[in-house]
């Protein structure tokens, strides 16, 4: 694994525990140790074939062994509070967290995918000591590992497997990605990013054979079922039945047209001459005076 110490104060001593046990590895990756993206110092940025991880790193403040618990926030050792060197291990988490933040922003203002981006604090005990679990996860994408030169499997468990991605990261992305951090000048060559193991373009996809194309021969649909003794019934009755009903209509129209025939009526019968007596009015006759016949 290739690695980058951006240049400035010495590292502590965990950090250059930690260095130790990356070059150690024979795994795939970049790492560019003590760095910083936009205003943010991060203790480690790991750039693998699959993705990024950011990493803080922290030592004990004394020889500490037993079980890790970091249930409810608190972080314990054996029942007992973990003594970390500089800050306090309630703040790590958040760290971690602010550096996937600031490594995604910075990959977006460039306009590279920040999908892939992952979280892990890293604790580095005293060489004879032993603290368990050495991989413990908080939540996806956030891990808590134990490490140091003498126990650092879980570490590099952790490195070649964090991202379950498609090997994306070639040689020209991985540069692109340092410039995208601001730490181009911590970039190695094409020649040693392809030394150690990235790819130069990426691998295309697989091609899917073709298939081909079978067509269905065609089915016959299913003879019509035979019709039963009874359903052979139904037809000759319905017919006979409707014979009937038609003859039956017949004789009744028949029977009453011969008991309604029409007889000749005479003329007295039918013509009837009435005499109509209108009633005269009289009317009054105004008489002048003297008038005759009034």
């Amino acid at each position: 694994m290739l690695v980058r110490i951006r240049p400035g104060p010495e590292l502590a001593g965990a950090e250059r525990e930690f260095v130790d046990c990356l070059r150690a590895y024979p795994s795939t990756g970049l790492a560019l140790v003590d760095c910083r993206v936009g205003d943010r110092r991060l203790g480690a940025v790991v750039v693998t074939p699959r993705g990024i991880t950011v990493i803080e790193v922290k030592g004990f403040r004394r020889r500490q062994s037993g079980l890790l618990s970091l249930a409810a926030g608190t972080w314990t050792i054996s029942d007992n509070p973990l003594e970390l060197a500089g800050d306090p291990a309630a703040g790590l988490t958040d760290q971690v967290e602010h550096g996937v933040h600031a490594v995604r922003v910075a990959l977006e203002q460039a306009l590279q995918d920040s999908r892939h981006v992952s979280g892990a604090v890293v604790l580095v005990p005293y060489r004879g000591v032993v603290v368990r679990p050495a991989r413990t996860a908080l939540r996806p994408g956030l891990d808590v590992l134990v490490a140091n030169t003498v126990d650092a499997h879980e570490l590099r468990v952790y490195l070649e497997g964090f991202s379950a991605g498609p090997r994306a990261w070639t040689i020209d992305r991985v540069l692109n990605t340092c410039t995208a951090l601001g730490v181009a000048d911590l970039a190695p060559s094409k020649a040693e990013l392809a030394e150690d193991g990235f790819d130069g373009n990426r691998p295309a996809p697989a091609p899917i054979p073709a298939q081909p194309r079978r067509f269905a021969e065609p089915v016959a649909p299913p003879p019509p079922a035979e019709p039963s003794r009874r359903g052979k019934l139904v037809g000759p009755i319905v017919f006979a039945a409707a014979l009937l009903g038609v003859f039956v209509v017949f004789l009744v129209v028949g029977q009453a047209l011969l008991r309604d025939a029409p007889t000749p009526r005479s003329t007295t019968e039918t013509t009837t001459t009435t005499r109509v007596i209108v009633p005269t009015t009289q009317r009054q006759v105004e008489c002048f005076p003297f008038q005759t016949e009034c």
